[in-house]
């Protein structure tokens, strides 16, 4: 069996298309390994062994370099992963919050990929107070007077 180039290319389209019904951002690597080898395939003239292990290896590639250096500046925007870097953030209260009540948060620049985000405190603050995070429960913010 013999894969021609547009064999890959179509291959290639075929699963970056499929990114867009599953997203998983995983899959894009292998279209894009595909493509790669549809490209070199039509220059070159390669057996299917050193297409499938060209194929292998630039999708493997293209994994790794997503992971370590890609995604190292998205991890911060993810809430769990970098809460240590909210707390201290000082911010304005939208709507007022209380004990066993929930109060709205505003900051001036988004915080873990929001703007606003939902509070909690263990005192009354009223609306249009400054308060500091001091801790991230789950998906609110704990909040004190600042």
């Amino acid at each position: 069996m013999t894969l021609e180039w547009w064999h890959w290319i179509v291959g290639g389209i075929a699963l970056v298309l499929a990114e867009l019904i599953i997203p998983s951002f995983f899959i894009v690597w292998f279209g894009l390994g595909a493509l790669l080898v549809g490209l070199l395939a039509l220059a070159f003239d390669f057996s299917l062994t050193a297409q499938l292990a060209t194929w292998t290896l630039a999708s493997l590639a293209m994994v790794a370099l997503w992971f370590t250096v890609f995604k190292q500046s998205f991890q911060k925007t993810r809430i769990g992963t970098a809460d240590g870097e909210v707390i201290g953030e000082i911010g304005l209260l939208v709507s007022a919050v209380a004990p066993f009540e929930r109060g709205k948060v505003r900051f001036q620049r988004p915080l873990l990929g929001s703007e606003e985000w939902v509070c909690i405190a263990d005192e009354a603050i009223a609306a249009g107070e400054r308060i500091r995070v001091v801790a991230v429960e789950g998906s609110y913010l704990k909040v004190t007077k600042a």
